[in-house]
């Protein structure tokens, strides 16, 4: 027996077979059943295809269209995507920061390739977890690069009407946050001293130090930082996305004070 919802498998072959209500006998017969294809995917895709037609023209109780069974499947031909083609749509319609999703993407398709989104299985998302713990990442960069390719696969699944289940959910990583530990933290003379070092040390890459200290920004941030975006005189900084580089998410985008040690390395900077 199949597991897709009104099918049967025989020698092979998928076959539609679904019962007819009453009212909908004199037009339908009390059966039907029709030969669907030889590929599970694409039986149940036609499978979903065809019963919604059906219960569409069986919804009035009292009357049912006939409707042409054979047509509707020799019609319907199951949209095709690439998991490459679904994901830049996917990241050209997200404000997000496209960094994570792609380095998931890369390892992802260079481990079980660029196929269409409809045939990952459980065990191709196992051997990407797999990798990635061989490769020596930790548990939370796994589980982000976890959610990364969720994600996508969720909006394929929504945007071509595919009644399938994500094979990224719920997965599970060995020992996972048992690696985590506990950053330290400085104290305040340590991080005067270590800001009055970069600002005397003459080097640009240095004076990152109390730029990002003071300001809590994020170092692409930083980076990505256009002229305009400074203003010295009202000792302001704008975080705001350019063509450089686009930020993590809508609420990134802020104006801070620059004011302290971060004023004096943004004014060295820019001698």
């Amino acid at each position: 027996m199949s597991h897709i919802p009104y099918t049967i498998c025989r020698s092979g072959t998928y076959y539609y077979n679904q019962r007819v209500p009453i009212h909908a006998a004199n037009s339908y017969g009390h059966f039907i059943r029709q030969v669907l294809s030889k590929d599970p995917l694409k039986a149940e895709v036609l499978s979903k295809r065809l019963s919604d037609v059906l219960e569409g023209a069986w919804s009035s109780t009292t009357d049912a269209t006939p409707v042409n069974v054979v047509t509707i499947i020799e019609g319907f031909q199951p949209r095709r995507v690439a998991l490459s083609e679904v994901a830049a749509e996917y990241l050209a319609l997200k404000q997000i920061d496209q960094t994570p999703p792609r380095a998931a993407l890369s390892t992802f398709i260079s481990l079980a390739g660029d196929r269409d989104v409809s045939e990952y299985t459980r065990q191709d998302a196992k051997l990407f977890v797999h990798h990635l713990e061989m490769k020596g990442n930790k548990t939370a960069t796994i589980r982000r690069r976890i959610n990364s390719l969720s994600a996508i696969m969720n909006y394929a699944y929504s945007e071509l009407d595919l009644d399938k289940r994500n094979p990224f959910t719920r997965l599970f990583i060995r020992n996972e946050g048992d690696d985590v530990f506990k950053r330290g933290t400085f104290i305040n003379d340590q991080l005067k001293l270590g800001y009055a070092k970069a600002l005397a040390s003459g080097s640009s890459v240095k004076l990152l130090m109390p730029l990002l200290g003071e300001t809590g920004c994020r170092l692409a941030e930083i980076f990505g930082l256009r002229l305009d975006d400074i203003d010295l005189e009202n000792e302001l900084i704008h975080i705001r996305p350019n063509s450089a580089r686009r930020l993590k998410n809508k609420t990134s985008e802020r104006v801070l004070p620059l004011v302290g040690y971060a004023k004096l390395a943004m004014e060295q900077a820019q001698i």
